[in-house]
């Protein structure tokens, strides 16, 4: 299970990601995911620290992509065609 949490890791996976992940494509029952998860995260603590940071960061980065992406949208179906 260690490794395969590993490899979610590599693919920037939460930790609920990872559990729905391992359980739906390893059958893996999620609890027994999650307990890895809670242990590898006690031996490198400064390391899941460091990753949550970083995936906090990451979401607030797409909403503001999304955002953006929503307003421009929308300015390019209020903008009158100019032929």
């Amino acid at each position: 299970v260690q490794h395969l949490i590993e490899k979610c890791l590599l693919l920037h996976l939460n930790k609920e990601e990872c559990v729905e992940a391992l359980s739906k494509h390893a059958n893996i029952d999620p609890v027994i995911t999650s307990t890895v998860w809670k242990e590898l995260a006690k031996e490198n603590k400064e390391f899941f620290e460091s990753y949550a940071r970083e995936m906090e960061n990451r979401a607030f980065q797409e909403e503001i992509i999304r955002g953006i992406q929503k307003l421009l949208s929308d300015l390019s179906s209020t903008s009158p065609n100019s032929d």
